[in-house]
């Protein structure tokens, strides 16, 4: 049995243990799929694990960047209090109203806002807006703009804030300085930038399943 199968098959064995069969969150993936949204949200058990670090932390205000159908904003929703918000950066116009109907369907639209736009434009103006600092943080977007991501994050956070970076294994190639892939050097980057900022405690974590061979970082705020 190839590593790949397996991966996939032991995936199929935890959900069906560990995550019962749930009607939204399958018709959220369908109308992604449907809608010829890439199919890169995060697997439903990484969904569970983003909503129990969230429920952990007591999240109240979180900060999704990188929406695409609204997947893993509902699993990021369900864990907070009902006062709990979500604010989620997507740059597709397209992608954001797929995403809000999706959460609209899971009954969160008053929980969740999608905000349209180059994140990094759009995240200083949260600021602005008087809703950060946020106490839990996801970053899942393109990964050149990693960096200015993590910059960016750490001045809407406090002192405790979670922060979980999606995609940094990428089958393997982080650890090739020479690679060309301008995705790959934007996680080495975003890694020296971790491995040097005073203001964050951080490890990294590779991961095996149906998504296949990757990773995240999992941080937490000075």
């Amino acid at each position: 049995m190839g590593n790949e199968l397996l991966w996939n098959r032991v995936d199929d064995y935890f959900m069906e243990k560990v995550l019962p069969s749930d009607e939204i969150l399958e018709q959220v993936l369908t109308a992604n799929r449907e809608a010829g949204i890439p199919e890169i949200d995060v697997s439903p058990t990484q969904g569970k694990l983003l909503y129990l670090l969230a429920k952990m932390k007591g999240a109240k205000n979180v900060l999704e960047i990188g929406t695409l159908g609204g997947y893993s904003s509902i699993w990021l929703a369900r864990a907070l209090p009902e006062n709990g918000r979500v604010y989620t950066l997507e740059v597709e116009q397209e992608y954001a109203n797929i995403a809000e109907r999706n959460i609209q369907v899971a009954g969160f639209q008053n929980k969740v806002e999608v905000i349209v736009g180059k994140a990094l434009d759009t995240l200083p103006l949260l600021k602005d807006r008087g809703v950060a600092p946020f106490d839990f943080i996801f970053i899942d977007a393109d990964k050149p703009n990693n960096p200015q991501y993590l910059h960016l994050a750490l001045e809407l956070a406090e002192p405790g804030t979670v922060i979980v970076a999606d995609n940094v294994v990428r089958n393997g190639e982080v650890i090739d300085e020479k690679s060309t892939d301008e995705r790959v050097q934007g996680i080495r980057q975003f890694m020296d930038l971790l491995a040097n900022e005073p203001r964050i405690e951080s490890t990294a974590i590779q991961t095996v399943g149906s998504k296949g061979y990757d990773g995240f970082v999992l941080g937490v705020v000075k």
